[in-house]
């Protein structure tokens, strides 16, 4: 067994006896409930002695240098340009043809093999390197699509350059495994439609299988600041369940409404109910929703509306008693205006794992090559992609440095996209994913390092929600006396 790899099973024999306080795990109750647990996860970051492995890796080494600066490279003479032609040139999800043909005609030159139309997704591709040589299996997952705004789509979270960045580590980490004889293989996941979720296209792609037997895949995305997460079970933002309200009333003139039922009626009640229940729910919960469908004619009354609604928590097991909240909420609105709604829950993501070994040497890198805004101390737990599916089951990384000055969705975060702070965050991003690619393919030891942490803190996640469960308790309500 490699010594990192021997030091790190001798450790978790005794992590309960352990207790120190790094950041695992967002909200106060998950942090008391699941206490050993928590501990478990502090103490095995501990065991890892991240910050002497971070060191030793980001030493001198001229082949990851010259790698990073390949990757500099491609980015400064052909794919920053790209990635501006494709901001300029925003489509939403699921139909980036242009896009796509951009990355994937780049890739073809670049020496990879191409399938587009994978997992019956038309924009979704797999391109895989021609002098792939085994593992280990290097995968890299590039975005493309704009935000839908009321103005028309537009790159307010900068994703037209998530894939130049992507495919100038790819391409720099290939012909470095190919010119040095080294063994490993890459391989470029064109993944569409991420701001369409959920469903989401990565969730499609994974259930058919087109991630399988990647042992770590990469990605970027913008940010205001250059930070990683706390290691531990994804409580980012993104366990969601994706709910669709169907009103349905009785049409009738405006004038006699009272010959029918106002499905318009029925969908703002709604709204308002769910602001009424907001008190009762704990506060990291967030509800979002719009009203897609609103009646037809101001002298009509509305016999149909559809309200879409993202329900949101940081953890899986409360996020089932607020969706029971929300749609309780929709059956009294539509019981008080006499109306029916359909409730639908087309979708559901669910965040992923984080892991030290992979985050600490990554942002490590993202400094070293000169991200901006630094955050010193890790953010709460999050998967390195946003559905959770692929994090849960593949180790991973999603590269952040600063690429805005604003937040994003906004045309703030848009404008930057062209300017200097958002090329040279873009720069960062590539020289420092190309960098842990490098390391992650040379350094056997530190694979089995990463694959021995994942494994450890995924077999931890059902005893955690087990615990939140007894703690997740709804309040007896007796009958009215």
């Amino acid at each position: 067994m490699p010594r990192l790899a021997r030091s790190l099973a001798l450790a978790l024999a005794g992590a309960l006896l352990v207790a120190p306080a790094l950041a695992a795990q967002e909200t106060p109750t998950e942090r008391e409930a699941a206490r050993d647990i928590v501990h478990t996860l502090d103490s095995l970051e501990h065991a890892l002695a991240l910050p002497a492995m971070v060191a030793r890796l980001t030493g001198p080494d001229a082949g990851r240098d010259a790698v990073a600066a390949r990757a500099k490279q491609l980015m400064d003479t052909e794919l920053l340009a790209m990635g501006d032609d494709i901001t300029r040139h925003p489509e939403i999800g699921f139909t980036e043809q242009r896009s796509v043909k951009i990355l994937t005609d780049w890739l073809t030159a670049h020496g990879f093999d191409v399938t587009v139309g994978v997992a019956g997704l038309p924009t979704a591709f797999v391109a895989r390197y021609k002098q792939n040589n085994g593992g280990p299996n290097l995968g890299v997952i590039v975005e493309y699509d704009a935000l839908r705004g009321t103005k028309g789509a537009f790159h307010g979270d900068q994703h037209s350059t998530q894939g130049p960045i992507g495919l100038a580590a790819a391409v720099a980490v290939a012909e470095y495994l190919t010119r040095t004889h080294t063994p490993g293989s890459v391989t470029v996941f064109g993944t569409p439609g991420e701001e369409m979720m959920p469903p989401a296209a990565k969730t499609v792609m994974h259930d058919a299988g087109v991630f399988a037997g990647m042992d770590v895949i990469v990605r970027s995305h913008s940010s205001m600041a250059t930070s990683r997460p706390a290691a531990g079970f994804g409580t980012c933002c993104m366990n969601i369940d994706g709910t669709k309200y169907t009103f349905s009333g009785a049409p009738a003139h405006q004038l006699t409404a009272w010959n029918g039922r106002n499905a318009l009626t029925a969908v703002i009640h709604f709204f308002d109910n769910v602001d009424g229940i907001r008190s009762n729910l704990r506060p990291e919960a967030r509800i979002q929703g719009i009203i897609v469908e609103g009646g037809a004619a101001p002298n009509v009354v509305p016999d149909r509306t559809v309200a879409d609604f993202y329900i949101r928590y940081p953890d899986e097991v409360y996020l089932a008693q607020e969706t029971e909240m929300v749609d309780n909420a929709a059956r009294a609105a539509a019981l008080a205006t006499g109306t029916k709604v359909k409730i639908d829950h087309y979708g559901q993501a669910r965040d992923g794992i984080s892991i030290g070994t992979l985050d600490e040497l990554g942002f490590a890198y993202l400094k070293k090559f000169g991200g901006t805004n630094v955050l010193a101390d890790p953010g709460k737990p999050q998967g390195f992609e946003e559905t959770g599916s692929v994090s849960s089951d593949i180790p991973g990384m999603g590269f952040t440095s600063q690429t805005s000055s604003a937040p994003n969705h906004t045309y703030e975060m848009l404008a930057d996209a062209t300017a200097p702070i958002g090329h040279h965050g873009f720069t960062v991003d590539a020289q420092a994913m190309s960098a842990l690619l490098y390391d992650f393919a040379t350094h056997a030891e530190y694979r089995a390092a990463v694959k021995q942490e994942f494994a450890t803190i995924k077999g931890l996640h059902a005893r955690y929600l087990d615990e939140l469960k007894k703690v997740y308790v709804l309040p007896r309500v007796p009958d009215p006396q």
